[in-house]
């Protein structure tokens, strides 16, 4: 039986193929996206392709760069062809949580601004429904007190995100309140009313944000699309 780490890459190899010579490409953060820097580092190698990433966190930048990666900022660019993007679920109408690494912001940015957008994920991530994962919510430090405090009292069970007895901070130095929901019955509701809450920065509800997954399986990689 194939390893986790084995399905992540086997998603990551398959989703290089979508990229093409002379593309700009929003490049997506995590552990399975690491593996789509390695195929894609393999292809400037090896095929001499090239193309011009646009990073969706510090870290995917700084990775990619070390791979040769042409790399630049989305307000450097005109426009992006694709955006290739872990999750941490997916559930059937393609719709996900991210922000497990704390990029969701850039994340989506960089999503919003792309002509399209692929996920890819190891078949653990694939539900029925969202909400097992917490959902992250990137929130401004100042007054965060009284937005948890809110949150909580909604029932959605917040708790700040930490990093060695640290709030853990995004790249624009916001920090994490994680929702443990348990499941989301309304996703499209819950994203209106974490949008409209002052203080809240962006939530990790990525709703008809891709029409393709690659999923990493025992049986190689599968695409799904809508």
């Amino acid at each position: 039986m194939k390893t986790q780490d084995e399905l992540k890459k086997i998603a990551g190899y398959k989703a290089a193929e979508l990229v093409e010579d002379g593309m700009t490409v929003g490049l997506g953060t995590g552990s399975t996206v690491r593996y789509l820097l390695d195929a894609l580092g393999e292809r400037i190698k090896k095929d001499g392709v090239h193309f011009t990433g646009v990073p969706t966190s510090n870290r995917t930048a700084e990775y990619g760069r070390n791979l040769g990666m042409t790399i630049k900022s989305l307000d450097d660019v005109d426009t992006i062809d694709i955006t290739i993007d872990g999750a941490d679920e997916v559930d059937p109408q393609i719709n996900g949580i991210k922000g497990g690494g704390g990029a969701q912001t850039w994340e989506k940015l960089v999503a919003t601004n792309s002509k399209q957008c692929a996920w890819i994920v190891d078949e653990s991530k694939a539900v029925d429904q969202l909400g097992k994962f917490p959902l992250p919510v990137e929130v401004l430090e100042y007054g965060h007190h009284q937005l948890v405090k809110r949150l909580a009292d909604l029932g959605y069970k917040p708790e700040v995100r930490q990093k060695d007895g640290k709030f853990f901070r995004t790249d624009e130095g916001n920090i994490i309140v994680d929702l443990h929901l348990g499941k989301i019955a309304a996703p499209y509701d819950l994203a209106d009313e974490l949008s409209n809450m002052t203080g809240v920065v962006e939530h990790g509800l990525f709703l008809d944000m891709t029409k393709t997954v690659v999923i990493g399986t025992q049986n190689g990689a599968v695409v799904k699309t809508k």
